[in-house]
């Protein structure tokens, strides 16, 4: 998600300073939230400055570099699984508890696709309604 504008900022700022408005009624009118009006404020009463903030340190990865070589030897051998089944296939052989969102990520970062083989689960189907 994008930060809002600065101009964005800056405006709800000096409304906030005429004073004739209450917080409450700013956010309302630039549809933005009171969480962000208060935060703006302490930020601009703090620090004189209204741009957004830089990110200064990264979410560090969830799997190291042995892990994700595990991730990606067990996709090769399992190239049908779906997410939650490599999730669970990786948490049996690494101990590590990871989400299907997560396992989706280190996928694409490492630029491996997990294509599925469609017809096979409806041959699965039908073989298993005539028993």
């Amino acid at each position: 998600m994008k930060p809002y504008s600065v101009d964005l900022r800056q405006k709800i700022v000096d409304t906030c300073l005429e004073g004739s408005i209450s917080q409450r009624e700013v956010a309302k009118r630039f549809k933005v939230a009171l969480s962000f009006v208060q935060k703006i404020l302490k930020q601009y009463r703090e620090t004189g400055n209204v741009a957004p903030k830089a990110r200064e340190k990264q979410t560090p990865p969830k799997l190291n570099s042995q892990q994700l070589k595990v991730l990606e030897e067990i996709v090769e051998a399992n190239n049908d699984a779906t997410l939650a089944e490599i999730r669970i296939l990786l948490e049996e052989k690494t101990g590590i508890i990871i989400g299907r969102s997560t396992v989706d990520r280190m996928l694409k970062k490492m630029d491996i696709t997990v294509k599925k083989k469609h017809c096979t689960l409806r041959k699965k189907k039908l073989k298993e309604s005539k028993i």
